[in-house]
């Protein structure tokens, strides 16, 4: 599906460019208020959003438009992301936005929608959003006499704290354990290192300076580097690190070694599988996670039930067939027994509490399952369908049957640049290096 304004991830772009603009922002308000319009009570919107610079621009043009369609704005203010999606269900709002690029630099901004019950908007409600977009909705906006206003709202991240608090049964708290923390100089700056503080741990911060620009600057889930060497340099017994609107995790055990959003899921689901607590038979994961994940899964009884690249269709998966463990390998993990979209805070939480139980080092808790070799690369394209041409199909049929039962392939155009994404994994690792570098030859060959 071709869309002009959406991607996978809502709208995304760089900031004050293209499709990032304050008008395109203010347009984005004024269709969603229009589209979210049920009967005669006045309706509201809850608006939260990272620490870049952009965000001011981009907020008050989201003001303008909701307003002009006769929404009441809530303005919640840096917060997460799965701050906001709850946020929408406590306060009773028939909209929620946040104004993040997630783990892109702070360039870059986005526009995340979330519907009355706090899960991302479908395909549907996205496109039906896109058309009144560039449609005259002049006479479709409020009266004068109708106008929204718009009030900030004091509080809110304290309800998150309290809302991630009470994801850890009572009787379980993380005295003794010494916890970095690295929140990217993002959205969690404040409430991620609050919510470690009040459970007891001794918390170490990273990223929490935030000034607009160095949100993600070599910090954060896609820059573990750092909290790596700030574990080892105070001797902590895990570290944790978030992106820029907190709905991402990665972990780095006492020894420094990365751990992954499958590794998390596979340690998640077999504590919540020994406490009869995991529901849908298995996980929920995107066609990225490793084979390695899936053959551990096998090992326990369970299964693993693959998406498409996107958190919001690991959700849906999850909702229509009584999932309760999802996400990707980036390290978006989707609890719904606390949540609707991935939360990097509460999935930290569900991690620490594992450590804690077993009262052994995190890198003897963490490695559920060794990882089949795996590789990925970009290659980019400036217009066409690369994809489609008849010499590149040739290609990758040829490289998954050189593969066989013994590995997969994934190849998929990227929802937020023009890049195709080349994935490969086997048991032999100089075949899937070999498959994916001549994939890659023949497709920048074709774009």
């Amino acid at each position: 599906m071709n869309r002009k304004y959406f991607g996978t991830d809502g709208i995304r772009g760089r900031a004050n460019r293209g499709k990032m603009t304050a008008e395109v922002a203010m347009k984005v308000g004024m269709a969603a208020g229009v589209a979210f319009k049920r009967g005669g009570h006045k309706h509201r919107v809850v608006i939260g959003k990272d620490t870049r610079l952009s965000g001011y621009m981009l907020e008050n043009a989201l003001v303008a438009g909701f307003c002009a369609a006769g929404v009441d704005v809530f303005l919640l203010g840096p917060i997460p992301t799965p701050a906001v999606a709850m946020l929408v269900r406590s306060m009773r709002a028939d909209i929620g936005v946040m104004l993040s690029a997630s783990h892109n630099p702070y360039f870059d901004n986005g526009i995340k929608l979330f519907g009355p019950d706090g899960f991302k908007l479908s395909d549907e409600i996205e496109a039906k959003i896109e058309a009144l977009m560039d449609e005259d909705l002049s006479r479709r906006l409020a009266d004068c006499d109708a106008i929204g206003k718009a009030k900030r709202v004091d509080g809110v991240q304290d309800r998150y704290i309290e809302h991630a608090k009470r994801s850890l049964p009572r009787s379980l708290d993380l005295n003794g354990l010494r916890v970095a923390i690295d929140c990217a100089n993002g959205a969690a700056y404040r409430v991620a290192p609050a919510v470690l503080w009040e459970l007891g741990a001794d918390v170490v911060s990273l990223g929490v300076e935030p000034d607009g620009r160095n949100i993600n600057d070599e910090c954060g889930s896609t820059s573990p580097g750092s909290l790596a060497r700030k574990v080892h340099e105070v001797r902590a017994d895990i570290g944790i690190a978030l992106d820029g609107d907190a709905d991402r995790i990665v972990v780095v055990d006492e020894k420094g070694r990365e751990i992954d959003g499958d590794q998390i899921m596979a340690l998640i689901a077999e504590s919540w599988l020994k406490a009869d607590r995991l529901t849908g038979g298995g996980v929920v994961a995107t066609v990225m996670s490793n084979l390695g994940f899936e053959r551990h899964l096998n090992g326990l009884g369970l299964t693993l039930a693959r998406t498409k690249v996107g958190d919001r269709y690991v959700v849906e998966h999850m909702r229509a067939h009584g999932f309760n463990v999802g996400g990707e390998q980036s390290g978006h993990v989707v609890l719904t027994d606390y949540g609707t979209t991935g939360d990097g805070l509460i999935t930290a939480l569900q991690v620490l509490a594992c450590v804690q139980r077993a009262q052994k080092p995190a890198s003897e808790v963490l490695g559920r399952f060794e990882p089949v070799p795996q590789l990925l690369r970009n290659v980019r394209y400036s217009s066409g369908t690369p994809l489609e041409e008849d010499d590149v199909k040739a290609a990758i049929e040829s490289a998954r049957a050189r593969l066989g039962e013994n590995g997969r392939i994934v190849i998929r155009p990227s929802g937020t640049e023009p890049l195709i994404r080349v994935m490969a994994e086997g048991d032999d690792t100089h075949l899937v290096t070999t498959v994916v570098d001549e994939l890659v030859e023949i497709i920048d060959h074709a774009a």
